[in-house]
């Protein structure tokens, strides 16, 4: 299965909670897409469908990531030692545009996305443009020197605000550059997930 690149607003919108597109959309229509979304509302769902859903909501909150790569994220956190819940969210949280959302640099994940994939960043002071890489603890992430003169980074910056920088990354807001200082162990996700039903759901 390929990447969804539809309207993410429209994903919310089914899911019922905002895992990205347009936030003021969502908020005005708080109800399921289609003809009859707003008359019939949410239907109850079945076991299976509750934890499709968990599922659904975590893939998207990461941008949409692949059925296929978020299910091989999940195979890893399955036999890693620790808990499988944990090491999930770890695998998810160490994705180089997810460290790029969280160190401010971009406003959305998908926005991140694209701007490692068009080489704005250095790892470690070389060029990735990889989205998925894994960075890992004591990894210095930077803008590209030719890069700091575009204005959307200074201002995503800016405006980051309430969102702050998790305490296991450290950033240096004038050199437009970030280090993963620790290994996440507690993450605070933007809406509530149950993960031990993603967990169910790849065990059914």
């Amino acid at each position: 299965m390929g990447r969804y690149i539809g309207p993410l607003t429209k994903v919310s919108r089914r899911l019922g909670v905002f895992v990205g597109g347009d936030l003021e959309s969502f908020q005005k229509r708080n109800f399921p897409p289609g003809q009859h979304g707003r008359t019939q509302g949410r239907k109850k769902l079945s076991d299976y469908g509750v934890r499709l859903q968990e599922k659904q909501k975590l893939r998207f909150l990461y941008g949409g990531i692949r059925e296929g790569q978020f299910k091989r994220y999940f195979e890893r956190a399955s036999k890693a030692a620790g808990n499988t819940g944990t090491v999930l969210l770890q695998l998810l949280e160490r994705r180089l545009d997810n460290v790029v959302y969280r160190l401010g640099f971009a406003k959305t994940r998908l926005q991140a996305r694209q701007l490692v994939k068009h080489g704005h960043f250095l790892v470690n002071g070389k060029k990735v443009d990889i989205p998925s890489y894994e960075v890992d603890k004591g990894v210095i992430i930077e803008v590209r020197e030719k890069s700091k003169k575009l204005a959307l980074f200074k201002e995503n910056l800016e405006s980051r605000y309430p969102r702050s920088v998790p305490r296991w990354l450290e950033l240096d807001k004038d050199n437009l550059r970030g280090k993963v200082v620790e290994i996440p162990e507690e993450i605070e996700l933007e809406i509530p997930v149950n993960v031990q039903y993603i967990i169910e759901y790849y065990s059914m």
